[in-house]
């Protein structure tokens, strides 16, 4: 088998692609996105990296809202982000809660992050996890992939010149 030499950024939902607002956000009306976000995208796609979302939706398991909801908020970020000429490559989101019981694939678990890799034949060491919490730093680390850690809600065109 040959080796990976596909690469990606790797981000997260809330707080790095939209508005964290310290609450669960499903609906539409609730649903911004940061500013930066198309320039980042952008200049991201522009440099050859794939762009994969990697999410915990906990509130599925909680049954504060449904997959399906969450699925359609996804459609929407993908149409806005479409429409700016950015292609995301794959969504994936936890729809567990540690409340719920155990699962591998909520983060800082890697689980999202090592299929992503396998799937797409990504090398590890050229790929990138955006997001801006602990748990996503450490989700990053554990699958091989250089974190880099955002304030919630910040413009990501300011850590352009830390992706090579």
């Amino acid at each position: 088998m040959s080796k990976a030499t596909n690469k990606a950024i790797f981000l997260d939902r809330d707080g790095v692609l939209n508005r964290e607002r310290d609450n669960y956000t499903w609906q539409l009306e609730d649903f911004a996105v940061n500013e930066g976000v198309v320039e980042a995208l952008t200049e991201f796609q522009r440099r050859g990296y794939m762009l994969i979302v990697i999410t915990n939706q906990g509130g599925i398991a909680k049954g504060i809202y449904t997959a399906a909801q969450t699925e359609y908020l996804h459609l929407h970020l993908d149409r806005f982000l479409r429409n700016n000429g950015i292609e995301l490559t794959e969504i994936y989101y936890c729809p567990h809660h540690p409340a719920t019981g155990k699962c591998l694939c909520r983060k800082p678990g890697s689980q999202m992050l090592e299929k992503a890799l396998a799937r797409f034949r990504l090398d590890a060491a050229q790929c990138y996890f955006i997001g801006d919490t602990p748990r996503d730093a450490e989700a990053g680390e554990k699958a091989g992939v250089q974190p880099i850690l955002i304030q919630p809600n910040s413009s990501m065109v300011d850590i352009l010149p830390l992706v090579k």
